[in-house]
């Protein structure tokens, strides 16, 4: 469980490095709205890491072990490109920027399919809820760092030296590598390429009802990911300084969604994935209303307050949940590819549904848009429903 904690930090660490943070740089740097709405382009390779996933499964290397091989060589590569990212200059040379982001993306989503496999590999089934919350409560602490610790130290220093000191912070990752066992492989792994690509395909899609759980899992969330994209550059046009919104939005709203990602994992043991799944889901559709809200009352900070204290509580429920539900479809034999295939479509809505945000936000306005992504988040409540009829005696719901 501590081990999920910080491997969770690990990964989470990397994600808003060429999120928010970035959009906050672009945005100081006067690169139009548009341009950072499909800056979430450079987050492909997380819809697309089951493709070398089956590499990760199959192959072991020569020092560590198979998992922590792989883990401790995608950390190395990912200080360095933290790095490299720090040292372009998106006012003037945009496309190496990107091109840094997306070296980025490719090792932090190399890096999030051996931490999965990792987890599901070390914690039995009923464990798998409270450690999806403790992983996820990791992984917020590394947004934290790199979101409210990186907005509240480029007030003050230059931004490449934000990302020189986020670099270094991947230390911790490096360490609990080192220090953390080698899961066993009772379950067996793949004896040839050829099986570890194929066959982690043919046991899930002979399931009943494979593709409509995949169009859920890209459904669950894709409000609340659309509205993430854009919630930055919403802060800084209400006129919040960087200082206000890395002390508010993250710093503040940090303990709340340790408690929401804790709550979460206690309350799936209690009652069960669905009703978890379908109440979360139906919270973070009201929260994500409360920033039409924000809109209207400007730059108050009692209002950004509010909305991000319920904001929060009800991402951390709903990610402990989501995350249990794909935990526990994944088949021991071929974790990292199953389960990169499964966060893979949960990573899609942060590429493709997020990248047109900003042309949305001109077309519609902040409360327009807003009230898209509050909408668009009901066919996945529905579908949760629809899902329950049919699996009732599975042990998803």
């Amino acid at each position: 469980m501590l081990l999920a904690f910080v491997m969770g930090f690990s990964g989470g660490l990397p994600l808003l490095l060429t999120g928010s943070l970035l959009q906050a740089w672009m945005f100081d740097v006067n690169v139009d709205l548009g341009t950072i709405g499909l800056f979430a382009l450079v987050g492909l390779p997380y819809t697309l890491k089951f493709v070398w996933a089956p590499l990760m499964d199959r192959y072991t290397p020569a020092l560590l072990g198979r998992r922590r091989g792989w883990l401790f060589i995608w950390q190395l590569c990912l200080t360095v490109s933290i790095a490299l990212l720090g040292f372009s200059n998106p006012s003037q040379l945009l496309w190496v920027t990107a091109l840094a982001a997306l070296l980025l993306s490719f090792f932090s989503a190399s890096q999030d399919i051996v931490i999965d496999a990792y987890r599901r590999e070390s914690l039995e089934d009923d464990e798998q809820g409270m450690g999806a919350s403790l992983y996820v409560g990791g992984y917020r602490t590394g947004m934290l760092l790199a979101t409210g610790g990186g907005l509240f130290l480029a007030d003050h220093l230059a931004y490449h030296w934000v990302y020189l000191i986020m670099a270094t912070a991947m230390s911790a990752g490096l360490v609990a590598t080192l220090l953390a066992p080698e899961p066993d492989t009772a379950h067996g792994k793949p004896a040839t390429l050829k099986e570890a690509v194929s066959a982690p395909f043919k046991e899930y899609f002979t399931r009943d009802y494979a593709i409509i759980i995949l169009v859920f899992v890209f459904l669950y969330k894709v409000g609340d990911t659309m509205a993430g994209q854009m919630t930055t550059p919403l802060y800084l046009d209400l006129g919040f300084t960087k200082s206000e919104i890395a002390g508010i939005v993250k710093i503040f709203g940090f303990p709340i969604t340790l408690a929401g990602t804790f709550v979460g994992g206690v309350l799936v043991m209690r009652l069960g994935i669905y009703k978890c799944l379908l109440w979360f889901g139906v919270l973070q559709s009201i929260s994500t209303a409360g920033f039409i809200w924000l809109v209207s009352m400007g730059d108050s900070l009692f209002a950004l307050t509010v909305v991000i204290a319920f904001e929060n509580l009800s991402a951390g429920l709903g990610t402990a949940a989501y995350i249990g539900f794909i935990a526990s479809l994944t088949d021991k034999r071929f974790t990292a590819t199953q389960f990169a295939l499964l966060t893979s479509f949960m990573g899609m809505p942060r590429v493709f549904a997020a990248a047109p945000t900003g042309y949305m936000v001109g077309t519609f306005g902040w409360s327009g848009f807003f009230l898209f992504c509050t909408l668009i988040a009901i066919p996945g409540i529905l579908l949760i429903i629809w899902l329950r009829r049919r699996l009732l005696n599975t042990n998803h719901f």
